[in-house]
């Protein structure tokens, strides 16, 4: 067991982040309860108030940030080999889980029994994602202003507006209030820059091409998993046409039902896309930046948690982070509740979600049940 302010091997770091990447379902918030628990109140890694300063600065990142808390834990107790130790391990068990449902549903996924599994999964994915909206949104509309800026940018978002220009404009011109100065021009401008990679529709899909495009989505998706979707969205089905949105759609679930990271959504769709290889490409390329940035949160953490003006852009971003998230639970609520039963789910799922501390993959699979049976009786 370490010690406060010791040094571990690389066989206790791999050996706990293999052990929760195993066992670590319910989202980033859950999986931060369970690196609490183990590197605070167990094993004495650090204490509370240090492991808050490494969340702080993680959610300040682009990427997954309870991912990039495990890399940043790791990096504390060994340096960039714990960091590696970490990442990997806690990554792997979710890349070849939603690897493994990936083959099954190109290879089964059209038969009457897989379809109905998803008919009825997809219904409660669609209440986890409004339950995070919900929660989320109640801790970022913190005053009218915040407010104001994430009902605008929910509104943009309908309206086909970039994700990463809204997330950087709303968190600029936050900042910028919070500075005091007349900078917002100057933010705004940085944020509306062409952010495209790859060819457009209907171009034959390259490794190369797809590692570009998994890699800007590392570099630039901040807050939630869910927050990821919104740019699958809009690349994946919208821009580019690699996948339908009803592929997506099952790419998320897979993605939920698996534990550790929601990003591993990328394996899934890299599978699609390319096969084996663009699993791989996708999976190496969504986490390569988090590599990384992690590392420097975690030499700089007490510092940006200190930080106001850091503080006051987290605040923007987290704003239109909630707004993207709302956006993409309505779109993809047209797309899963097609009839009574599909309704029927995401009521019982909402109202579970509300009313217990239910597992989400216990839901989903609930749900992929229901599913099963309503399909079997039509």
């Amino acid at each position: 067991m370490g010690e406060e302010n010791g040094r571990s091997s690389p066989g206790e770091i791999a050996g706990l982040f293999l052990r929760l990447g195993l066992t670590a379902f319910g989202g980033p918030a859950a999986h931060l309860g369970l690196m609490e628990r183990e590197a605070v109140a167990r094993r004495r890694w650090m204490n509370r108030e240090s492991f808050l300063d490494l969340v702080g600065a993680c959610n300040l990142l682009p990427g997954p940030s309870s991912t990039q808390v495990a890399m940043a834990l790791g990096y504390t107790r060994l340096g960039w080999l714990g960091l590696a130790a970490a990442g990997v391990c806690f990554i792997a068990p979710a890349a070849v889980a939603t690897l493994g449902l990936a083959w099954a549903y190109v290879q089964y996924g059209n038969l009457p029994q897989v379809q109905g599994l998803l008919y009825g999964a997809k219904p409660a994915m669609v209440a986890l994602i409004a339950q995070a909206v919900w929660k989320l949104g109640r801790t970022a509309l913190k005053n009218a202003w915040l407010a104001a800026a994430g009902a605008g940018c929910f509104a943009a978002a309908l309206l086909g507006a970039a994700p990463l220009a809204l997330l950087l404009v709303c968190g600029g011109v936050t900042l910028a209030l919070a500075w005091g100065r007349r900078r917002a021009n100057a933010a705004m401008g940085l944020a509306l820059l062409p952010m495209s990679v790859g060819g457009g529709a209907g171009s034959a899909v390259g490794l190369l091409q797809l590692f570009l495009v998994f890699l800007k989505l590392g570099v630039v998706v901040f807050g939630s998993g869910y927050v990821l979707l919104v740019f699958l969205q809009r690349d994946l089905v919208d821009r580019l046409h690699w996948v339908t949105q009803g592929q997506l759609l099952d790419a998320i679930t897979a993605g939920q039902v698996t534990p550790g990271p929601l990003f591993a959504t990328a394996t899934f769709l890299g599978y699609l896309i390319g096969g084996w290889s663009g699993a791989g490409a996708a999976t190496a390329a969504m986490f390569l930046p988090s590599f990384v940035l992690a590392g420097v949160a975690a030499m700089l953490a007490g510092r940006i948690r200190r930080s106001v003006l850091a503080g006051a852009f987290l605040d923007g971003v987290n704003v239109a982070a909630v707004a993207l998230m709302a956006s993409v639970a309505l779109t993809l609520g047209r797309a899963a509740l097609v009839d009574s039963w599909t309704w029927g789910v995401v009521l019982v799922s909402v109202g579970l979600v509300i009313g217990t501390k239910v597992n989400p993959a216990w839901l989903i699979l609930g749900g992929a049940v229901v599913g099963m049976l309503a399909h079997g009786l039509r």
